[in-house]
């Protein structure tokens, strides 16, 4: 079977970016050559369209070199494909998710008979013997234990540097908001966002039959990207997303007028927790709207940003992952479409709300992450 074929079609803004980064030749020599390969492959208005044997040949790098490029921007954007992180060190095979879930739930479960604990090759030859793989090492058991571990870490608090003043006078902050009572004159609302690229089937899959499980095309393209702001309240457990073109200053100023005026016409003021994104500002409302029309929406809000290298702390979080696995996870191809499946998503959320458990409070901070205050030295 042929690999699969990236068709890649470059915006205006993004063939122009790539013309420049060409012309000036300000980047490593690896980036340019990215740059060119976009360039070449590009099948949009004016672009050459060039075949991977054929770029590959005119930029003078392997053709798996240009697979990957391409596969890199209709997966995950122009970024990805420009600067994509060469690996380092040796190389292990990495398990698929349903295989990483029957690791890890393997090293949680007993030890076998005889055994006090479970070992490295005693979970690689178990996950054989259950026929889970075929082949695996112990060396790729330890480093997917770790990677999951690591993420889930991650996930909850973020990479905090230690003894920071800063960061535990924000999470504080942030932790005393979430032991607030419901008050519906003044609701907790988390905001965050959250991207995701267009990518079209160019040919029509066929359908699931009995005996034959779906058949999707090799072949499909990049056709832009979308973002979507996520506002969750916690405590009632109703989420809302709005699908937008882009993620500037005065989307943001959008999102929040609506927030205050549709869905929150009646609060007197609502508390809204945000991460440290760059728009993420009241002065996006003066971007966006007359000074009278900022300074009074402005006037309602009460505003708590989640320290930097924390943004775990941010409840939307757990939404925009929710909404990653249960919707995004797939082929969508344009705008109508995703608003359509998002709104679907969104209405079933809601019907069956569970608002979130908080638990962690200062306290349990001031014991668990004592490492991130700062010492204080008596007199």
């Amino acid at each position: 079977m042929p690999l699969p074929k990236y068709i890649v079609r470059l915006t205006e803004e993004e063939r122009t970016e790539l013309e420049d980064l060409s012309r000036t030749g300000k980047r490593a020599a690896s980036v340019l050559i990215h740059a060119r390969i976009l360039l070449k492959a590009d099948v949009g208005d004016g672009g050459p369209g060039w075949d991977d044997e054929r770029i590959a040949e005119a930029v003078e790098c392997g053709a798996s070199t240009v697979y990957r490029v391409r596969r890199a921007l209709v997966e995950e954007g122009l970024a990805a494909a420009l600067f994509r992180k060469k690996p380092t060190g040796r190389q292990y095979r990495k398990l698929d998710g349903a295989q990483e879930a029957r690791l890890i739930a393997l090293a949680c479960a007993a030890p076998p008979e005889g055994r006090s604990r479970w070992t490295m090759r005693l979970l690689a030859d178990r996950l054989v013997e259950l026929d889970v793989v075929d082949t695996i090492g112990p060396e790729c058991v330890r480093t997917t234990l770790k990677k999951r571990t690591q993420a889930v870490v991650a996930e909850a608090m973020g990479d905090p540097p230690q003894a920071n003043a800063e960061f535990v006078c924000a999470m504080e902050d942030v932790l005393e908001v979430y032991t607030r009572p419901h008050d519906p004159a003044c609701p907790v609302v988390c905001l965050d966002e959250i991207g995701k690229q267009w990518v079209a089937e160019t040919r029509t899959p066929l359908p699931a039959e009995p005996g034959q499980p779906e058949r999707v095309d090799y072949e499909y393209e990049r056709r832009g990207t979308a973002n979507l702001f996520m506002t969750f309240e916690p405590l009632t457990g109703q989420r809302h997303v709005t699908v937008t073109d882009r993620r500037t200053a005065v989307d943001f100023a959008e999102e929040v007028k609506d927030l205050l005026e549709v869905r929150y016409p009646r609060a007197e003021k609502v508390v809204l927790v945000l991460d440290n994104l760059n728009t993420h500002k009241p002065a996006a409302l003066y971007q966006a709207f007359e000074p009278a029309v900022a300074r009074s929406l402005i006037d309602r809000l009460e505003i708590h940003h989640t320290p930097k290298h924390g943004s775990g702390l941010n409840r939307a979080e757990i939404e925009l992952s929710v909404l990653s696995r249960q919707c995004l996870d797939r082929r969508i191809p344009d705008a109508d479409t995703l608003t359509r499946e998002v709104a679907a998503w969104e209405q079933a959320r809601n019907a069956n709300p569970r608002p979130v458990n908080w638990r962690f409070t200062t306290l349990n901070a001031r014991i668990k992450l004592k490492r991130l205050y700062p010492s204080i030295q008596s007199g």
